[in-house]
């Protein structure tokens, strides 16, 4: 279909290129060649009268038209998904919808092993695609490329419509075998114990120091390093080494492995999940059903916890 002469399709290369700013990577996204890419890149540059992109040393950049077309550009091809998918026939039990979510591992584990307890039998035919978060996890929430991320409450973003799922709160975990430290942890066998503790993506971001630093000023002894939260229980085992976990995660654990889970010497605030997800998909029929069902499913994690 053409619009003033443009063929429209060549709009979502558009996008991809002036997201990607990357002509390889752009290709990817698209499931093109890279010089099928490269030939539409030269169609849009001969149809705006713009290069768009420029070599600048080993990257390209947006030229200033092509800067202030980007989020123009995003914004229509976000609302043409939104009129393909406003359907008010949705039937969850024969959808074949692929539902794209970011969150941490922790939230993977707690909340969505138990929404896919629920998809798996009611809801064969339907995809849910957990990533992990990462520094461009907010970019590809506001791009459109995911439909919800979760996310401490505090790290929401404020113009962007959100739902609370439930709260948290931290306990402190080492191996059975360890003889540092009875049924009680002081404050300071907790300052005096080597920590492990998780941090993420490419700026390796704390999860929990940041406050406590904030909080206390000392540093923990971080003797261990690890990139999920998942991995941290298993790496206490054999070791005199400590975890400030989630409680709901901490308790998992426990039921498997050689684990004790302790309270902690400080007064830690309590973590508070939430939804999140973009303003184009809020009446999407869809996206209502299934914000439904995890926020059903999240109010009754601790239910869950306490009966296993």
């Amino acid at each position: 279909m053409r619009f003033q002469r443009l063929d429209l399709n060549l709009l979502v290369a558009l996008d991809a290129l002036l997201s990607e700013r990357n002509i390889t990577r752009a290709a990817e996204r698209l499931h093109m060649s890279q010089s099928a890419t490269s030939g539409i890149l030269g169609r849009l540059r001969t149809y705006f009268g713009d290069d768009l992109l420029v070599q600048v040393g080993r990257r390209m950049e947006p030229t200033l038209l092509a800067q202030r077309m980007q989020e123009p550009v995003r914004e229509l091809l976000l609302q043409l998904q939104r009129v393909l998918e406003l359907k008010t026939d949705f039937d969850p039990k024969t959808s074949t919808r692929t539902f794209r979510i970011a969150a941490s591992d922790y939230v993977v584990s707690v909340l969505f092993a138990e929404v896919l307890k629920r998809k798996v039998s009611a809801f064969p035919s339907m995809t849910i695609e957990l990533i992990p978060l990462n520094e461009d996890t907010r970019s590809q929430l506001r791009r459109g490329e995911i439909d919800f991320m979760v996310i401490p409450e505090n790290f929401c973003e404020s113009d962007l419509p959100s739902s609370p799922l439930f709260e948290e709160s931290h306990v402190c975990v080492v191996w059975k075998g360890n003889t540092l430290v009875g049924d009680t942890l002081s404050f300071d066998q907790y300052m005096g114990l080597g920590h492990i503790t998780p941090r993420f993506g490419r700026a390796r971001q704390p999860s929990f120091e940041e406050w406590f630093l904030k909080q206390f000023g000392p540093t923990r002894r971080i003797e261990v390093v690890t990139s999920d939260f998942a991995s941290v229980a298993q790496l206490l085992i054999g070791t005199h080494l400590v975890a400030t976990m989630h409680s709901q995660l901490a308790l998992r654990n426990a039921r498997y492995l050689p684990l004790r889970v302790l309270a902690p010497p400080i007064e830690i605030p309590k973590l508070r999940e939430c939804l999140q997800w973009h303003a184009f998909q809020e009446s999407d029929p869809g996206h209502v059903w299934l914000r439904e069902l995890i926020t059903t499913i999240a109010s009754t994690l601790h239910t869950l916890e306490s009966s296993a």
